[in-house]
């Protein structure tokens, strides 16, 4: 299926048959990225005395129950659930599934002992400032990221700097393939995560953060449109798919 679209006045055409899976596959053998010292996801069929869900060992039907935990199992989405003392929904708060998204490449800089991604970095590298979502790869950008487990590795963060760039110049959605925007260990500060959704003073219920994405380096950095998927879970955060489209500007 192709379509032509028109956003500030432009006119792209998007071909929906070729596109970009950002999400990284939950309870697949040769996956299993994971954070936040979480057990891996677990699916297994249930069974009682007298029946078991798997076709496989006998059963009718594969029938299974899924463990997992959002924040730390795999790609998710979040919304200001995730850091406010009230609650919220990310299937409440997601209402727009279908963005303009610019993504970009960087390679974070060293600070102290870790590594931070700061707002000179993505204000140099942002070039579609109609894009209201943001995907960020980082470097380096091997294949291992679908299957690391970030636990007690330090991994790179946004700087609160930088979080608060983007609130300001009306990215609503932000996507990264870190395991969160914040650090490891901050102490409970999440600066990041309250600065990019202005938490508590003028909150923006409305943007949401998708971590643990893997852009691979077929997809280069430029302006595309976003379809970002959801399950829909009544929690802070869920499993999510967002699928990038490339686009083609029309000209005029």
């Amino acid at each position: 299926m192709i379509a032509e679209i028109t956003v500030a006045e432009q006119k792209y055409r998007v071909d929906f048959s070729k596109f970009h899976d950002l999400s990284i596959p939950m309870g697949h053998p040769a996956t299993g990225v994971s954070a936040w010292y979480v057990d891996p996801v677990s699916i297994k069929p249930v069974q009682t005395e007298n029946w078991i869900g798997s076709v496989k060992a006998g059963g009718v039907v594969n029938f299974t129950d899924i463990r997992f935990n959002p924040h730390g199992n795999g790609t998710h989405t979040e919304c200001v659930g995730h850091i406010s003392r009230e609650w919220e929904s990310i299937n409440q708060e997601l209402k727009t599934f279908h963005v303009m998204a610019e993504v970009i490449t960087v390679y974070p800089e060293k600070l102290d002992e870790g590594q931070v991604i700061s707002q000179q970095q993505i204000e140099h590298k942002r070039k579609h400032t109609s894009a209201n979502a943001l995907v960020i790869r980082t470097l380096p950008n091997g294949p291992e990221k679908t299957r690391q487990d970030y636990s007690n590795t330090n991994p790179p963060y946004l700087s609160e700097e930088a979080a608060a760039y983007l609130s300001a110049s009306g990215i609503d959605h932000l996507l990264i393939d870190l395991p969160s925007v914040d650090p490891e260990v901050d102490g409970g500060a999440l600066k990041a995560h309250r600065a990019f959704w202005n938490y508590p003073e003028a909150t923006r219920k409305y943007a949401t953060i998708t971590e643990l994405v893997y852009v691979n380096d077929k997809v280069k950095d430029g302006l595309y449109l976003l379809n970002l998927q959801i399950a829909p879970f009544e929690n802070d955060a869920t499993p999510s798919k967002p699928i990038l489209f490339k686009l083609k500007l029309i000209e005029n």
